[in-house]
Formats: C-alpha cells, sequence, structure tokens
C-alpha cells in the first residue's frame, strides 16, 4: 500500500495539543516541514523556543480552558490530541481528569462546529490495558487501568469512541507502546542503570515490554488522520515484537561496552516503601523519587498484538528494537547523558 497516498494536504489548518513535549513537538515539525498551517495550544510555562524556527500559531493557556480550546478550534481541519499529564507530585489526582478527559471533550465538541472538520486523532496509551495476564494483548481486549493516569486516559478515549459515532465526528485512536528516540528522558533511568555493574529488577514477571520509537509513531499520527480505513478505529501502535526489560538493558550495555549481573529483588515491600514515599512527597510538594507507576515499569508485562496497525494502514516500522535502542544510546552518548566505558 502506498503510504504517500494518505496525505494532509498542503495549506491545511491542523491544531496539536502538546506540542512542545517529547512527541508533539516532533510531530509539529513534521506536519510544517509537510506544509501544514499548524496551530498549537501551550501552558504559559512551556518552552515554545525551540520550535522558533517553524511557523506555528501558539495559543497559550491550558488544554483544558473552554476559550483556549475554542479560539484554538475555530478553523482546525484536523487536530492532534497528543496533551498528557505525567505523573509529577504537584498533580491531584484531578488534573489528570482535567488534562485527560476534560480537554478532550472540549476539543471534540469544538470540532463539530467546523464543517469542514475532518478527523480527530486521539493519542491514548497501552497503558489503559494494564497488566497483560495473557500476552499478547490487541485491541479487543479489555482495559484494566491501574492507576489514575491510565484510568483517566480509558476514560477519555472511551467518551471520544462513544461521542463520536454519535454526533458524526470522525476519529481515529492511537495507543502508543512505550515511546522512545533521541531527546527521550523517561526511559533514560533505565539506560543508566543498563550502564552499572548491577542491574536491579523487582519482582520476578518477564518484565516484557513493547516500544516505539517516536519517529514512526508520528508518522502513524500523520498517516492515520488521512487514511479511510483508519476513520472511528483503535490501534496499538508498537513494533512488530516485545523485549524483555533485560534485553533492553542488554542491548544498550553493547553498545556502552558494559556488563551487568542481574538482581532481583522481592516486589511487595518496594511497592509498600513507594506508596509511603509518595504519600509524604506529595505532602511537602517535592518529586518523589520512588512511586508505584514506577516501580510498575519493572513488575507488569505489556506485550501486544500489533498487526491491526500493519494489515489495515500498511504501515511498517522503520525501526527494530535492537536498531532504535542502538540510535537512541548513542545519542544519549553524544549529548552526555551516558559514557562509553568498559568495566575491568
Amino acid at each position: 500500500m502506498d503510504q504517500t497516498s494518505y496525505i494532509i494536504p498542503p495549506g491545511t489548518p491542523v491544531l496539536v495539543t502538546g506540542a512542545t513535549g517529547f512527541t508533539g513537538s516532533l510531530l509539529v515539525r513534521k506536519l510544517a516541514n509537510a506544509g501544514a498551517r499548524v496551530s498549537a495550544i501551550a501552558r504559559a510555562s512551556s518552552k515554545v523556543e525551540p520550535l522558533r524556527d517553524l511557523n506555528i500559531r501558539w495559543f497559550r493557556g491550558d488544554v483544558y480552558d473552554p476559550a483556549t480550546v475554542a479560539a484554538a478550534m475555530a478553523d482546525a481541519t484536523y487536530v492532534f490530541h497528543v496533551a498528557a499529564a505525567y505523573r509529577e507530585a504537584k498533580y491531584a489526582d484531578e488534573m489528570y481528569r482535567r488534562v485527560h478527559v476534560a480537554s478532550t471533550q472540549l476539543l471534540a465538541q469544538a470540532a463539530l462546529k467546523n464543517p469542514n472538520f475532518q478527523r480527530f486523532i486521539h493519542v491514548s496509551t497501552v497503558g489503559v490495558l494494564g497488566h497483560i495476564e495473557h500476552p499478547p494483548a490487541d485491541e479487543a481486549a479489555p482495559m484494566n487501568p491501574g492507576d489514575v493516569y491510565q484510568e483517566t486516559k480509558a476514560e477519555a478515549e472511551l467518551w471520544l469512541r462513544e461521542f463520536g459515532p454519535k454526533h458524526g465526528l470522525p476519529f481515529t485512536v492511537i495507543r502508543p507502546a512505550a515511546i522512545y528516540g533521541p531527546g527521550d528522558t523517561r526511559l533514560l533511568k533505565f539506560f543508566k542503570m543498563a550502564a552499572r555493574r548491577w542491574l536491579f529488577l523487582p519482582g520476578h514477571s518477564r518484565g516484557l515490554y513493547h516500544l516505539v520509537h517516536v519517529e514512526d509513531l508520528t508518522d502513524v499520527l500523520m498517516l492515520a488522520a488521512a487514511h479511510p480505513a483508519a476513520l472511528n478505529e483503535v490501534f496499538i501502535c508498537g513494533n512488530l515484537e516485545c523485549v524483555s526489560l533485560e534485553q533492553i538493558a542488554r542491548i544498550v550495555a553493547g553498545e556502552l561496552g558494559t556488563r551487568f549481573t542481574v538482581v532481583r529483588l522481592p516486589a511487595a515491600p518496594l511497592f509498600l516503601a513507594a506508596d509511603a514515599c509518595e504519600w509524604i512527597c506529595r505532602k511537602l510538594g517535592v518529586e518523589p523519587p520512588i512511586h508505584r507507576r514506577r516501580l510498575a515499569f519493572f513488575t507488569k508485562d505489556r506485550s501486544f498484538d500489533t498487526r491491526k496497525l500493519r494489515d489495515r494502514l500498511g504501515y511498517q516500522m522503520q525501526y527494530s528494537n535492537e536498531a532504535g535502542l542502538t540510535e537512541t544510546t548513542r545519542w544519549y552518548c553524544d549529548h552526555g547523558w551516558l559514557k562509553r566505558k568498559r568495566f575491568i
């Protein structure tokens, strides 16, 4: 299937939320370079300087603010809803509902006012499925969110999937697997763990993990916006195969020239300690060094059947797990975030 047949025509007005984040910043760059008229919503505190070279119309405000959304959506033909609230001690649970659920509702309702609107691209997460007891899971697997981030992401997705057909709003839901690539910071901590002599892993699960390179994800988002087979569908966006956390660490260590020994730790006491740490840190208004969601990264199996994306949209991933992890490790080294060395 020729993917170039499904593109957003140059000059088309598009809106991107979360445009200053890791995924959003690459997406707006690709859209602008493709000739789209890009608008973006960004909080007053968001740094837009790295995107100053692009012709982007900025709407400064919260993505759940009705006035900001109404102004930004006035002429949008496509909306890419990428904005997300990640676990931080300063956020109360209600903030996740605002960023994920309220924003989705406001954007969708505003889209109905534009007779030229084409598609709502909603970025959800594979986290809405939670721990996969019998992997791999596909798009039809029951939702089983495990924390407030995943719960509100699931709530927003389900609301849109009900609202869209009922009101004639065209949409596509993309559930990315773990997003990574040069510039990512969320998986950097694990890359640094792989550079040490001892790799401490909580629990005894296989630690299955599904990855998607940010280059692939942003290409999929743009393809899904214009592809007729993506209309009102849900797609898991991840590589052909999953990989274990230990395998990820060994690929990273291989590029760094290091070796490690895996040490397994009992998970239950760590979860209790994480809960106490998060409760105390939230009271103090500081970031907890460890919390339940971070521990879940090590103890949950998240493996998925990604055939639907390939079969329906014809998309083939550019980055294998090994190629993408190696490239990212090299980028970290080039920017001083990791160092190549050999243990003696």
